[in-house]
């Protein structure tokens, strides 16, 4: 613990003042012979005491003496603190003694075994984050995925067997209308008979159907999206009355400003082929 000592010590000052040939310094306006007025209480009764203005004799101050006028003023020294000067070992202090310290023996016997060590654990890390990662993405994708309500809508079951043959079937799929087609064997061969070649939108009759006897398309004209008339038009398929295109007993288009051919959605049968599934 650090010590400290209050040494009080005498200094000689050189004399500030402009000083005489003798070496006496120059004072002509201090009176070192003048006392203090008296007391005011004192009545005039008793020694003048010093006076309040001047220095008392311990703080030091001007004396005479036998070299003449001597200025002496006493001062604290300032306080002294002993530190202790610390290393970066615990070691005694040596000359040759190193700037870093030897660590040799915290080192590892083997390096390769904590290369090793750090690569499992750095592959683990990785590992585990793709696998968080893939599973925030999952839930958020998840998250944007139609409901139950409107996964149940789908798909469409129709039972075959309530359409007679040569009879349209209308029914509503995602929003849209279907036209669902029983066709008679004279109208397979119509559709048939047709040189694709020629039409507007080439299609042969076998790539629009998975029956022949079954014709399943969406009711929506490729014009402006108007819904065409059943068993209507020039070549007895259907009509758009609202700008007059005509579409054959396939649903191709035949005559007017449509560009393309009805749409067949994904469909498909089941149960015996007695139900048609579409979606």
């Amino acid at each position: 613990m650090a010590s400290v000592h209050v040494v009080k010590k005498a200094v000689t000052l050189t004399p500030t003042v402009r000083a005489l040939p003798s070496g006496v310094p120059a004072a002509p306006f201090l009176n070192l012979a003048a006392r203090s007025p008296v007391s005011g209480h004192g009545h005039g009764h008793g020694e003048t005491g010093p006076r309040s203005d001047a220095q008392p004799r311990w703080a030091g101050g001007v004396q005479r003496t036998s070299a003449g006028l001597v200025s002496k003023t006493y001062t604290t020294p300032p306080t002294t603190y002993y530190q202790q000067q610390r290393y970066l070992h615990t070691s005694v202090a040596r000359k040759d003694a190193s700037d870093v310290p030897d660590f040799s023996n915290y080192r590892a016997p083997n390096p390769e075994t904590n290369r090793a060590l750090s690569y499992f654990m750095v592959g683990t890390m990785g590992v585990l984050s793709a696998s968080l990662a893939k599973s925030t993405v999952t839930e958020f994708l998840q998250t944007m995925a139609a409901s139950a309500d409107v996964l149940a809508l789908a798909k469409v079951e129709v039972e075959l067997s309530k359409i007679p043959e040569g009879k349209n079937l209308v029914i509503k799929w995602r929003g849209k209308p279907v036209f669902i087609r029983h066709r008679t064997t004279d109208e397979i061969q119509e559709a048939r008979s047709v040189d694709f070649k020629s039409l507007r939108d080439p299609e042969t009759d076998e790539n629009r159907v998975k029956k022949p006897e079954w014709l399943v398309m969406l009711g929506v004209c490729t014009h402006l999206g108007c819904v065409p008339i059943g068993e209507a038009g020039d070549f007895g398929g259907w009509f758009c009355p609202c700008h007059g295109s005509h579409y054959d007993i396939s649903g191709r288009i035949r005559k007017g400003p449509a560009p393309l051919n009805l749409e067949v959605p994904s469909y498909d049968f089941s149960e015996g082929d007695t139900k048609l599934v579409i979606g």
